[in-house]
This record gives C-alpha cells, structure tokens and sequence, in this order.
C-alpha cells in the first residue's frame, strides 16, 4: 500500500517553527467539557469535530465516510466532517493550519512523523484522553503504542500496523519440488538453490523502499543490530549487524538468486507472472486483487539472522493543539477515536491490521480475512517507526546506501558507512531544528 509513504517526499520534515502552547485534555470535564470515559460517552454539548486523513483514491474510499456516517447516526451530539487529502498535502498543510486555529480537531499520522509534530507543540498532551479511554500499552501489539510517546509524554493513540510479509507463488516453488514454505536461513537457501537449478530466481531483491528497505531493517534487526543510538543521536545501522544484512541482500545477486538492477516493483511484477517465487512485501499486498486466480500464499518472513524480527510501519490518531481550540471538540475527537478503533475490524480490508487487541482477537477478523493469520503471528516481534524529530530525512539515507550497494557502486561497508556520515549530519541539524 504505497500511498502510505507516497508522501514522504513532501513531508520528510516538516520545518516549520510554530510556537503553540501544548496544553492537556482533562478526562473528567475540568476544562468545560463534558468528559471522556472508559466507556467513551461525551456527555457535552453539540459540536462538529473535524477529521483530516490521507486515505484518499484508491486507498479507502468506502470504509471511511461508511465508519464516519455510522459513528454520526450514533452520536447526537457529535457530527464528524472527514477531510481527507494525500498525505503530502497534510504534511504541508497542517503545520500552519494549526498555528493559525484552523486545523483539524483529529488527524491520523504515520508513526515516523510523531515526534516532528511533538517537538513543534502541534499536538496535545494525550495523556489525560487516553487515560480517560482507559487505554494502556497492553491493548496493542507490543512496542507500538511507546511509538506516540515523546519526551515522556504521550500523544497518540494507535489505529493499525502494517507489517511485512513473504508472498510465496507457490506454483513457481512446485517447480523446485518443494511444498513448504521456507522459515529460517537454512530452509530460505535451499530452496532459493533448489529454485535457481530449475532456472528461476527466487527472490528479486531491490534497492527502493518498496521494499528493499524494509527488508533491510528487518535483517539488520534480525542480525542483532539498531537503525540509531538510543537517543538517536547517531546513526547504528553501518555496525557489523547492518553490513551482514546488506551483504545477504547484494549475495542474492552475487549468487544468481536475484537478478541485478530490478526496477521498482519488479520483484512483485514478477511473483504475479510467475517468474519468481518469493517476494518480502507488506499486508497490504494481501488486497491486491492482481493475485486473485493466483496460486499463493503469504507466510512470515524467514528468520534469517539469530532472532526474530520484522518491519512493521503503524498510524495513530493524534489531537492537534490548534491556537483556540475548543476543549469540548478535543473530547469529542476523543471519543470518535475510541469507537473507531472499537468499530475497525472492517478496516482488515484496505490491507492494514487494525491496532487494537480486542478487535484483532475477534474470530470474525480471520474468518472474513484469512490471508491476515501469518501477519498477525508476526506482531509478537514487529519492529515500529524510530520515534526522532525529522528522522525520515535520516532513514531517506538508508534507501541510498541499498541502492549503491545493489548495483555494485559500493561495498556493503562503504555504502552504510557513507549513508552514516550523511545522517548523522541530518540528525545533528535535527537537533538544532527542533531542540535537543
């Protein structure tokens, strides 16, 4: 599902230095509300809240305005008016609408673009809503609920997960003789062999986000190593760790598994006209309809290194802290927030995972949506977003170092440890941007 990260782009930073206040959102009507519950009842009086997201064309067009219509005919005191725009334009936009009071009263933001808005003060203090909800870590998959906390202080409230998957042909694997999907290093190499003596090439590897980089970080995090330091303060991914996952990518090709120089989308392109066998590729894939008549399946990814680990991207409601915003909105927004995470297990069908437990738990979700159940065995180990201000300037690097080292411009070492130097510049200027 590219159009979650087709805004990155336009929206690796946002540099805007706006000075708005953070302020909270009392759970127990203290700030002239009518309160947020555990039960998520607002007792205030009438508003229109605001709803800007980046579910636009292709991505979602049905399932939001249908929750958003749903939650309104049930709600009398609350109508929610949902904005939706591409992602680079929110990115653009929001910043300043917020300064100016006239952004939205809940937005949802990928996990990477948190931190940015909290160091700018462009959004509320959410300890005191999601309190009132009665949300804590243990309603979400491990790690992905820390993803909205910045500075000790909590800001999000996560809406679904995103991670990475193997697309496996199986009619292609048939033609190697095998019929069991490979789970570690052991059983990936040989049937990569097995494959490449019938003439295929098992794994078209690429050097772009999609979905090079992915798979790059779940290596490097299966090989025991970091993307940053742990307070991000410099670059980690050039470690031994890092050059052992980029060295297993740029083998693939060295070896004959992959061939060199795949376009962008090459390597799915290829699963879907049976060329090859494998492909590392997200669950959003799991609604491409391009794989209907096709022979597949998806499966976690091989365990490759010594622990497992796999990348993972994840959205999150947020309340921004718009210059006069009206407190009774923010609990409104609130409790919109919690009956749409409630209210998400239809949201399995624009290939995300809805984020809370309690609707991933519900037997309807696999029943409806089968193709999910490796995906979800693998959110015990998922690896989220690093949470820095401007950090995807610093990951855009990560992307340049795969593209070097896969077209054979650089070694593995040479291309990480260049890819470094440059982010921990960014990093550096980070800092000065938004504080250290």
């Amino acid at each position: 599902m590219k159009k979650a990260w087709a805004r990155r782009a336009l929206g690796a930073s946002i540099a805007l230095a706006v000075g708005i206040t953070v302020s909270g959102c009392a759970s127990g009507g203290n700030n002239g509300g009518g309160g947020v519950s555990g039960d998520g009842e607002y007792t205030g009086p009438d508003v229109e809240v605001t709803f800007w997201h980046g579910w636009t064309g292709g991505a979602a067009p049905k399932i939001v305005p249908e929750l958003v219509d749903e939650f309104n005919a049930e709600h009398d005191n609350i109508t929610v008016k949902a904005v939706p725009q591409e992602w680079g334009d929110i990115a653009a936009k929001m910043p300043l609408a917020i300064k100016a009071g006239k952004g939205p009263d809940v937005a949802v933001l990928h996990g990477d673009d948190l931190a940015t808005y909290a160091a700018q003060n462009l959004l509320l203090n959410a300890d005191g809503i999601v309190e009132g909800l009665g949300y804590t870590a243990d309603d979400f998959p491990p790690g992905v609920y820390d993803k909205g906390n910045y500075d000790g202080v909590q800001y999000a409230v996560p809406w679904s997960v995103t991670p990475l998957g193997l697309y496996v042909n199986k009619e292609v694997l048939a033609q190697a003789g095998i019929t069991d999907i490979p789970t570690d290093q052991e059983s990936y190499l040989a049937a990569l062999e097995a494959l490449k003596d019938v003439g295929v090439q098992g794994e078209w590897v690429d050097g772009y986000v999609f979905t090079g980089t992915f798979e790059f970080e779940s290596l490097i995090w299966q090989f025991g190593g970091e993307l940053y330091n742990e307070d991000v303060t410099e670059a980690t991914f050039n470690s031994e760790a890092g050059v052992e996952a980029l060295t297993w990518m740029t083998d693939l090709v060295k070896d004959g598994y992959s061939p060199a120089n795949v376009a962008q989308d090459g390597n799915i392109k290829a699963l879907l006209a049976n060329k090859t066998a494998f492909n590392w590729n997200g669950v959003w894939q799991t609604t491409n309809e391009a794989f209907d008549g096709l022979d597949w399946a998806a499966a976690p990814v091989p365990q490759i290194g010594s622990e497992k680990a796999v990348w993972s991207s994840s959205t999150h409601w947020v309340f921004p802290s718009n210059k006069g915003q009206d407190e009774n909105k923010t609990e409104a927004a609130a409790v919109f927030v919690k009956w749409m995470n409630d209210n998400s297990l239809g949201w399995a069908e624009t290939g995300e995972l809805p984020a809370a437990n309690s609707v991933r738990e519900d037997p309807a979700l696999l029943e409806t949506y089968p193709n999910l159940q490796p995906f979800m065995d693998e959110l015990e180990y998922a690896r989220y977003e690093t949470v820095a201000p401007g950090i995807t300037e610093a990951n855009a690097q990560i992307q340049l170092a795969l593209a070097d080292a896969l077209s054979g411009k650089k070694t593995p070492q040479k291309a990480l440890d260049d890819a470094k130097a440059k982010a921990d510049q960014i990093l550096e200027q980070n800092r000065a941007k938004y504080g250290d």
